[in-house]
């Protein structure tokens, strides 16, 4: 057992106006399975890349291991598999590495092949196996669900439980559970490290946080009878000042001499009482606790269609001569919740496009409504380039709740005016979601919209769909949404 030891860590991006790190300190053993969780642009990958050394910063971190980063980059995928893995893995038994694939259920025969003719999750699962076979290696897991299907997060999610020392970075709740004992949460207000998995975490955050919310409340509610009286105060003191020269004109005879040593002595006793309430009010505004809270999102989808939207029979699905998925039978009814499930390449992402009107090779007997007005969210956001105005504009909808959106889904407001190639692939996919949410349609069909998506915006649009209950067909591996949102499974 050793210790990662970060002390007044300052870091920020050149041209940026903010830090992503400013003066923060904690300690990591390196024999805890951390989950590290976040917001999107909280600096998950950035505290990641600052561990391994790529950028330059202010403070200290100390370590006696060495930081291997996931996913690693291959170059000259076109060579074979095993002589990838010996660049990889170093000086490794090969029975090492056939007992990981084991684990892994990875078949053997993939090592003679070449790299690139590999799946993306059987890449994903090949990298882990080698890179857990350095002895002296920490590995930072960046992020590794995102070409893993469901059954394989579940066996990823137990083969990292079987493992001592890592750092991983998910928003997959369930993946989470399986694989973790400690978390460490970065936010805006703090950082916070505790022993557990995930959901022991949150259920222990939601319990702090309306712990705070409730002595929030009573605090504002003192702040505003303490204001008010600061105000009664600081006129009493007013009053007692011009009091000196009230009587000046008055036509009596008094003892100007007495009434005005009787004002000072007010005067003082005024401005003791107004220091003494200003003092207590700032002491109250500073037991003041900020939450990261989760604002409401908002949908207007479409009820003016009744009976089936869309109905397929005996349908199969085809790339040319080939059959990826056949005997597909379901129907889609207003306010159905239906998710897609089936293996990477079994036609899913398909299923999608057809129904979305895209030309498609299929058999079977397929019905559409006419009417029917669909939102789509794609998997892939390489496309989105130039202003959110531009998007905006070319998808028909109001720019301004667009934005609305993106800032609820925790987007810094100082990167909505920027080209949307700079954003980050979290960040792209939540301009993807906003641009939907904020069309008015009678379905919404939405491809894999969680990938790269924190946490705390999945439970947010998590409740936007339990409130609103829109029409939705969607393909998604996380299965904690899934558990939640869909009325229904269709299996390719």
């Amino acid at each position: 057992m050793s210790m990662i030891e970060i002390r007044n860590l300052t870091f920020g991006y050149d041209g940026s106006a903010e830090n992503v790190f400013e003066d923060v300190s904690f300690q990591i053993d390196t024999d805890w399975r951390l989950g590290l969780v976040g917001r999107n642009g909280a600096g998950k990958t950035t505290l990641l890349r600052l561990l391994c050394g790529q950028y330059d910063y202010s403070g200290t971190i100390s370590s006696d291991v060495s930081f291997e980063y996931f996913p690693y980059e291959v170059r000259e995928e076109s060579r074979l598999t095993m002589n990838i893995l010996d660049e990889i893995g170093g000086a490794y038994e090969f029975w090492e590495l056939q007992r990981e694939f084991s684990l892994l259920r990875l078949p053997e025969e993939l090592l003679y092949r070449p790299f690139k003719t590999l799946s993306n999750g059987e890449k994903t699962k090949t990298l882990l196996a080698v890179q857990f076979l350095k002895e002296e290696g920490f590995l930072l897991i960046d992020e590794p669900t995102n070409h893993l299907d469901g059954p394989s997060r579940a066996l990823v999610g137990d083969y990292l439980s079987g493992k001592r020392g890592f750092i991983l970075v998910s928003h997959d709740r369930a993946f989470l559970d399986r694989s973790i004992d400690h978390v460490l949460s970065l936010n805006r207000v703090d950082i916070d490290i505790q022993k557990g998995d995930f959901s022991a975490w949150w259920e222990n955050k939601e319990g702090r946080d309306e712990f705070e919310r409730q002595r929030n409340e009573k605090l504002k509610k003192e702040i505003g009878r303490l204001s008010e009286a600061a105000k009664r105060t600081s006129g009493w003191s007013k009053e007692v000042e011009a009091s000196k020269y009230g009587t000046r004109n008055s036509g009596l005879r008094i003892d100007r001499g007495h009434v005005g040593h009787q004002a000072a002595k007010m005067m003082k006793r005024s401005k003791s009482i107004e220091a003494r309430r200003k003092t207590a009010l700032e002491e109250k505004e500073g037991l003041l606790r900020n939450i990261e809270e989760r604002e409401a999102l908002k949908l207007s989808p479409r009820t003016d269609l009744s009976g089936t939207l869309f109905s397929c029979r005996a349908l199969a699905l085809r790339y040319g001569e080939k059959t990826v998925a056949g005997g597909i039978t379901f129907s889609l009814a207003p306010g159905s919740r239906t998710a897609l499930r089936g293996k990477n390449g079994s036609g899913k992402t398909t299923m999608l496009r057809l129904l979305c009107g895209e030309a498609v090779e299929y058999d079977g007997a397929v019905e559409r409504n006419s009417r029917l007005k669909v939102s789509y969210v794609p998997q892939d956001t390489g496309f989105l380039r130039g202003s959110l105005r531009d998007f905006a504009r070319e998808r028909g909808i109001d720019e301004s709740l667009c934005k609305s959106i993106l800032r609820k889904l925790g987007f810094p407001r100082s990167q909505l005016d920027r080209d949307m190639r700079e954003f980050s692939a979290g960040q792209k996919k939540k301009v993807l979601i906003a641009g939907s949410l904020s069309e008015q349609a009678h379905l919404y069909v939405w491809d894999e919209p969680l990938n790269y998506i924190d946490i705390f915006s999945r439970m947010q649009i998590e409740a936007l769909l339990l409130e609103n209950r829109p029409t939705l067909l969607f393909v998604e591996h996380d299965q904690s949404f899934c558990d939640r949102i869909a009325t229904e499974y269709v299996e390719l």
